[in-house]
């Protein structure tokens, strides 16, 4: 489809929704009037208008028109993208649950108007008018934002902050991976030189920012428990001693693969003051977990869960992914029985996604003969099963890319026991609250206590360039921190 427009407005979203309703065809943007192609979306500007005009498979869709306030840019493309919503989904049978928003934090919308003073029938009714979300997605995001506002004035995130600690080494890379995490088998050798950069950015962080007390801290990856027992040890000793954990609400440690944890490093977790932890099998059914690049069993996982619980880990969460190659409802359902069985203290259920840097998509012609169930009937099953648990959502985010039906929701929730929400995780969507990120790959965000400005301060992605450059990455911090971040705007 060929995308033409007589002025760059708000392209990067036009083509997002473009890609939402036609996910498998390649678009065309030009900045000229249409040349006669077959397929093609027109959107000419005036002044005060938008006019959207088309024509699909040969038929010319009919004129969608939105008055637009060049003085008020969010208000002018939300006109704009409203405008280019209605004409093609004339020419397609296709709803998209989120309407308009083609973001990963449709929450934040939530919250700002709940911070307005709005109503929730007021913020149901504005999503639903400006934004042509649906009726289901308004209530869900809603209660969502409801629980996170409640939680997170319970930890003065306004005066406070969260570390955030990247471990990028994994037992194997799986096959829809496209985080930074290096194969432990090829990388083995790297592991200490990382440990050891990594102390020194924790020391440099451990006294940053004076004036905030820390609140949550979160061992992500790849797979922390790759680490040997005495590395994961010494990885938990630094941070103890080097942080004041007086005021820490919550201390997770992503487990993750049950093919990288022991009874043993499960108690050290505890012994340390682990709060919470993730045990991921992402599906039970062992035909898939081979598919996918992973070295244990379904009884791997009911295992490791069980040893967990003897360890002493009163906060368990599990990953799940749905529309994993050949899984079908009926494997997910199962699943999803399989895990409420072992009655986790919260799940988190993600859309499969296929980003560039994933092996199932970079070689996607080796994997044919793979099929992908409906992602939206089976995000449903998630829902349905973690309401029968007494389980409630408290935060969610969109994929972009995400494999399915065309009209996936492309939605990650979480849903957990009341008293057993993951901060970090509401804290890490909302971004209302500086986080310092550490490690290969890790992105520090720091919020403007006035404005909430958001200033991203990047490490490199690389484990030796990390190592090789940790002064610089230091260095990156400190500037930004001595310098512009104390300055009030």
């Amino acid at each position: 489809m060929y995308i033409y427009m007589t002025e760059d407005m708000f392209s990067y979203e036009i083509l997002a929704l473009v890609k939402a309703f036609y996910p498998e065809e390649s678009h065309v943007l030009k900045m000229t009037e249409p040349e006669g192609e077959e397929d093609f979306l027109f959107l000419k500007f005036t002044d005060k208008e938008v006019c959207v005009m088309g024509r699909r498979s040969g038929h010319c869709l009919s004129e969608q028109k939105e008055e637009i306030t060049r003085t008020d840019r969010r208000l002018c493309k939300d006109s704009v993208k409203k405008a280019v919503y209605r004409i093609l989904h004339e020419s397609s049978p296709v709803t998209l649950p989120w309407g308009t928003l083609t973001g990963v934090r449709p929450t934040k919308l939530f919250m700002e108007l709940i911070e307005q003073g709005m109503t929730k029938e007021e913020i149901k009714a504005f999503m639903q008018n400006r934004y042509l979300v649906t009726e289901e997605k308004t209530e869900l995001g809603c209660q969502i934002v409801k629980t996170e506002q409640e939680l997170l004035h319970k930890i003065d995130y306004k005066n406070s902050y969260s570390i955030y600690i990247g471990i990028p080494f994994c037992p194997t890379t799986c096959l829809y991976c496209s985080f930074t995490s290096y194969a432990l088998k090829q990388y083995s050798s790297y592991v200490e030189n990382y440990l050891e950069a990594l102390f020194q950015e924790i020391e440099f962080v451990s006294d940053c920012l004076p004036d905030k007390k820390l609140a949550t801290v979160y061992i992500g990856g790849g797979t922390p428990t790759t680490l040997n027992v005495g590395q994961l040890e010494a990885l938990l000793k630094k941070v103890k001693e080097s942080f004041d954990f007086t005021h820490v609400a919550e201390f997770t440690v992503e487990a993750g693969r049950p093919d990288s944890i022991t009874k043993e490093k499960l108690e050290l977790l505890k012994q340390y003051g682990v709060t919470r932890i993730s045990i991921n099998p992402q599906t039970m059914k062992d035909e898939t977990l081979h598919i996918i690049g992973r070295n244990h069993s379904v009884e791997d996982v009911k295992r490791t869960f069980l040893q967990a619980r003897e360890a002493g880990h009163e906060n368990i969460n599990m990953d799940l992914i749905v529309g994993l190659p050949n899984e079908t409802e009926e494997d997910v359902q199962k699943t999803l029985e399989a895990v409420m069985a072992l009655e986790p203290d919260s799940i988190t259920v993600h859309s499969l996604v296929l980003k560039r840097a994933a092996v199932l998509n970079m070689q996607r012609d080796s994997y044919k003969e793979f099929t992908f169930g409906d992602v939206d009937k089976m995000i449903k099953l998630g829902a349905d099963f973690a309401k029968e648990a007494g389980m409630k959502p408290y935060y969610m985010y969109r994929q972009k890319n995400a494999n399915g039906s065309r009209n996936s929701s492309r939605e990650n929730i979480g849903y957990a026991l009341e008293g057993k929400e993951g901060i970090y995780n509401i804290l890490i969507m909302e971004e209302k609250h500086t986080i310092l990120a550490l490690g290969a790959g890790a992105s520090s965000k720091f919020v403007y206590p006035v404005t909430g400005r958001i200033q991203r301060i990047e490490n490199v992605k690389n484990v030796n360039e990390y190592v090789e450059r940790i002064e610089e990455m230091i260095l990156r911090k400190k500037s930004f921190i001595e310098g512009e971040y104390n300055v009030s705007d």
